[in-house]
């Protein structure tokens, strides 16, 4: 069922987690083992599923809860019919609508949160991680590299903003006196930050 959501995916061009980057993502959950997981950016419902079958299987965590933030209503109706399909309906619970707008209606602290939508709010969204946080919580950010341009002296007008965007994530992460970053080069780079 996981694989045909992804092969689907894959071939409709929605973007979904990578399988590298979701084994390091898996490592991090069994080692940390979240109660409440908040999802930026819902996709398909994709790696949200995925996440939970993590923690169940690894960790034989039955009380988890993973709200996770979709955009796009067409995707999130898709995800909500895979998550019901795959019997996580009370696990997961999608929020349809912009994260700029729901995020500060949040108020619950989250053990990690995960970041992979629009690149262009991704300052935003860590604002907001940071708030709905406690000491220890994970945040990551998926994408962080994009493409290798963040690093790069990549400065083409169509993708600027987004760029311009993530190197503003990595400075604030990496400045922050409440976080310890690192950036890892799986997948199209993963930034994981835990608040101190």
């Amino acid at each position: 069922m996981l694989n045909k959501i992804k092969q689907k995916a894959l071939e409709e061009h929605i973007p979904i987690l990578m399988d590298d980057t979701l084994e390091t993502i898996k490592e991090i959950l069994i080692k940390e083992k979240p109660k409440k997981i908040l999802e930026i950016g819902t996709a398909v419902g994709y790696s949200a599923i995925c996440f939970a079958k993590i923690l169940l299987e690894n960790c034989k965590e039955k009380n988890i809860l993973i709200d996770t933030i979709e955009l796009d209503e067409i995707r999130a109706k898709e995800a909500i019919a895979n998550i019901s399909n795959m019997n996580l309906e009370n696990i997961i619970k999608v929020y349809i609508g912009n994260a700029v707008e729901l995020l500060p209606t949040f108020n619950d602290k989250y053990d990690v949160i995960f970041i992979d939508a629009a690149k262009g709010k991704y300052p935003i969204f860590l604002k907001e991680a940071i708030r709905l946080s406690h000491k220890d919580s994970i945040i990551l950010a998926d994408n962080i590299l994009y493409k290798g341009y963040v690093m790069s002296d990549y400065n083409k007008h169509k993708q600027r903003t987004a760029v311009t965007h993530l190197r503003e994530y990595i400075k604030e992460a990496k400045e922050n006196e409440i976080l310890e970053t690192e950036i890892l080069e799986v997948g199209d780079g993963l930034a994981i930050s835990k608040i101190l």
